[in-house]
């Protein structure tokens, strides 16, 4: 595996586990703000935080603000829309559903990958599968049942699969910074705009739920966004999102935390099924990175020594 691969792969795990823990101050969020206001507050925290950054970079390189506009404005839209349906489903379905039927996204990605002429090797196939199973035996322990919360994180999956493969399509000819500060920029006008007709906001609201806003917008989306934006770069979209998929392990592990700190008021405890299934999803995550074995290559240069015996 080539040094850059390896770096990418890191900064995708960081991510993970950033996400993976989001999760909780998503849930713990909601019991303050309602949905849309909670993600205007998230992306205005990201965008500021980025601020800085943006301006260093633009004055220290050669950045074409033009070229990032356009891929934030796409990528600000497709992460507003999937923010939307994450935040709402959360609502009406269990964070462990939520966590796995999101989780999808590592498969809706090869499959929409397709239709834009992306090669998926057959070892990340199999892999994306081992990861699904594994998955099923985290979040899916009395049945899997349909609800409006379901529906809703299930429209999700699918945004944050393309929201993938659009970061994909702009990540090469645009900075990852400062694609990431317009991208948060343009949620964050979509969001605000919104939040402002439909939920009405209260500055004592926004007060109680300072500290899970301020997780989800510095780390989880200032942070995390970013580093996912710079790990993709010049990595495969698919094996990306099946290193990403390592949230849904981290939200199992950070629900059972939170409930025992008094964060979280439902039960979180894992079973030994969980745990199974958090083992299945890091061998497919491990096995993913591995080299792949090129038996045909290998052969020919068996059958060529071969000869030079003869």
């Amino acid at each position: 595996m080539k040094r850059s691969d390896v770096k990418s792969a890191l900064l995708l795990l960081v991510t993970a586990v950033i996400w993976g823990m989001a999760f909780v101050s998503q849930s713990k969020g909601m019991e303050f703000v309602k949905p849309l206001t909670f993600m205007a507050s998230r992306n205005f925290l990201a965008t500021v935080f980025l601020l800085p950054f943006v301006i260093y970079r633009t004055m220290k390189y050669k950045v074409n603000i033009m070229a990032n506009l356009r891929g934030g404005a796409v990528c600000g839209i497709v992460l507003a829309v999937a923010d939307f349906c994450q935040q709402y489903g959360i609502l009406n379905t269990t964070v462990a559903k939520a966590g796995f039927i999101t989780a999808l996204y590592i498969i809706f990605t090869p499959l929409l990958g397709v239709f834009i002429h992306k090669k998926v090797s057959t070892k990340v196939w199999i892999c994306a599968v081992i990861a699904i199973t594994g998955m099923y035996f985290i979040s899916i322990t009395d049945g899997l049942s349909i609800g409006t919360g379901d529906i809703f994180v299930f429209m999700c999956a699918i945004q944050f699969a393309i929201h993938i493969l659009v970061i994909d399509g702009f990540g090469r000819n645009t900075d990852g910074v400062v694609l990431s500060f317009f991208q948060f920029a343009v949620c964050f006008a979509v969001c605000f705009v919104l939040a402002m007709i439909f939920d009405k906001p209260q500055p004592a609201q926004l007060k109680e739920g300072i500290i899970p806003i301020l997780y989800a917008g510095i780390l989880s989306s200032g942070i995390g966004y970013t580093l996912q934006t710079v790990g993709q770069k010049g990595f495969n979209p698919t094996a990306a999102a099946l290193i990403l998929s390592l949230e849904s392990v981290i939200a199992a592990i950070s629900g059972v935390m939170a409930y025992r700190f008094g964060i979280l008021n439902t039960e979180q405890s894992l079973t030994q099924r969980q745990m199974l299934g958090c083992i299945i999803v890091f061998a497919a995550v491990i096995l993913v990175q591995l080299p792949d074995f090129k038996f045909k290559e290998r052969k020919i240069n068996c059958d060529q020594n071969s000869m030079e015996k003869l």
